[in-house]
């Protein structure tokens, strides 16, 4: 689709041969460092070589693109700078911390980048900007110039060291007058308003958790949460989700997909009963903190084949909850299923809670449903290419990463599928042959 709409010369399935990809490649690299006239340059000079050999269509292509990249520049364009200069401005709030970084190359704007550094306790703002600086620039390139708006704990120090891993001087400055300074306060106000927007986010979602306190009557502030969703087509290709969420929000390094095996197809109880057992195992095993709260997908029978896992587990100690839609089937119909009790949630006092177990349920689902597709359309090219006499599974794997998917394979001619480690010219000859006749039907 990107290759259609003309934002992609799809090099992944060989529309675009290597030596003019590479020039892309380079083309690139000269605009992140600011050097957009040397690239205009070289388009211009090829403008005229298509001119003079008549190739109208062509040059008319070249034209295009250095009036939309003259475009682009002229936005980038910083008055005053010539030279490589990052702009580091940062803001700070108690344990919350946010740096905006602009990046300056040749005089010209190519971007920035926000982050939020971890504070353990509540830090002076020179001593975050110091750590900050050194640890970002550890295997970086460093500009000749940091614009800052707090000087750093131990300047003279910071700029020593890393002058020395630049092999050229690093100046950090922060008395800026005139067009600097209008680009040192707009990269704090970017700095502060992402700050409040965060600050404003994980206040919200401790809220939440306070309010699903009271809800489910928990004697202590849940920590961590986790929710299990079944997804699959007509009970083929099942695959169970888990996701987790803490007091500031989800933790997607700890997402965990299940492909569910050895089952009835369309059993989501015993699809359930086997994630749960799979998931639970590991943390009895200590490879994972235990939930406060345990969140299924469904109803009672969901309910109760996540019991029944656990019991066999013999662990008793973790509240499980099930959560299906109400009738209609609208969001704030749910209902939550506490042990054999059906309670409906109260949308009024509960409502930060409900908010909460809608967005953990929420995103169990999109995990399902985005496993399951990847399952499904593994299978599905897999299966296409196992018609195919002495394609075995390595061989079908290595050629569905090297054409990036069975549309390139399928689109490949001999020469190329033969090129790939394993494949002959006969058996390249017979893959071939295979998408062609199926072609031609």
């Amino acid at each position: 689709m990107q290759y259609q709409i003309e934002r992609c010369t799809a090099p992944c399935v060989g529309f675009i041969n290597k030596e003019h990809y590479a020039v892309d490649v380079d083309n690139t690299i000269l605009f992140l460092e600011g050097k957009g006239d040397a690239i205009i340059k070289g388009l211009i000079a090829k403008m005229e070589t298509a001119s003079t050999e008549l190739a109208f269509e062509q040059a008319a292509f070249y034209r295009d693109q250095i009036q939309q990249l003259r475009v682009v520049l002229e936005k980038q364009f910083v008055q005053g700078e010539k030279g490589d200069v990052d702009i580091i401005a940062l803001a700070h709030k108690m344990t919350v911390a946010c740096v905006q970084v602009f990046f300056i190359r040749n005089g010209q704007h190519i971007g920035n980048k926000v982050f939020y550094p971890k504070l353990n306790d509540d830090c002076e703002a020179k001593d975050i900007m110091q750590s900050f600086i050194a640890q970002y620039y550890f295997d970086k390139q460093i500009p000749h110039e940091l614009l800052v708006n707090i000087e750093p704990s131990e300047t003279e120090l910071l700029s020593d060291v890393l002058s020395a891993q630049a092999k050229h001087t690093v100046s950090i400055n922060t008395n800026v007058r005139g067009e600097r300074l209008k680009w040192l306060q707009m990269a704090v106000t970017n700095a502060e308003n992402s700050l409040a927007s965060k600050v404003s986010e994980k206040s919200g979602i401790y809220g939440r958790f306070l309010n699903l306190q009271q809800l489910l009557r928990l004697t202590e502030l849940p920590s961590r949460l986790e929710c299990f969703d079944i997804s699959h087509t007509q009970g083929e290709q099942t695959v169970a989700s888990c996701v987790v969420f803490d007091r500031e929000g989800a933790i997607k390094a700890s997402y965990r997909r299940f492909n569910i095996t050895g089952i009835t197809p369309g059993d989501d109880y015993a699809a359930i009963e086997q994630a749960v057992a799979r998931r639970f195992k590991r943390i009895q095993q200590g490879e994972y903190p235990m939930p406060d709260v345990l969140f299924i997908d469904g109803g009672r029978g969901q309910v109760k084949a996540a019991q029944k896992a656990l019991a066999e587990l013999q662990l008793n100690n973790v509240m499980i909850v099930g959560v299906s839609k109400g009738p209609d089937r609208k969001p704030g119909m749910e209902k939550i299923i506490l042990t054999n009790q059906e309670v409906p949630l109260d949308t009024t006092t509960g409502a930060e809670a409900l908010l909460l177990i809608q967005q953990i349920r929420d995103e169990a689902h999109r995990f399902a449903i985005t496993g399951h597709r990847q399952r499904r359309s593994k299978t599905k090219m897999s299966s296409v290419l196992e018609n195919i006499t002495g394609l075995g599974s390595k061989r079908r794997q290595l050629l569905l990463k090297q054409f990036g998917g069975l549309q390139g394979v399928s689109q490949a001619g001999v020469d190329a599928l033969s090129s790939v480690d394993g494949i002959s010219k006969q058996l390249a000859q017979r893959i071939y042959e295979y998408f062609h006749h199926q072609d031609g039907h």
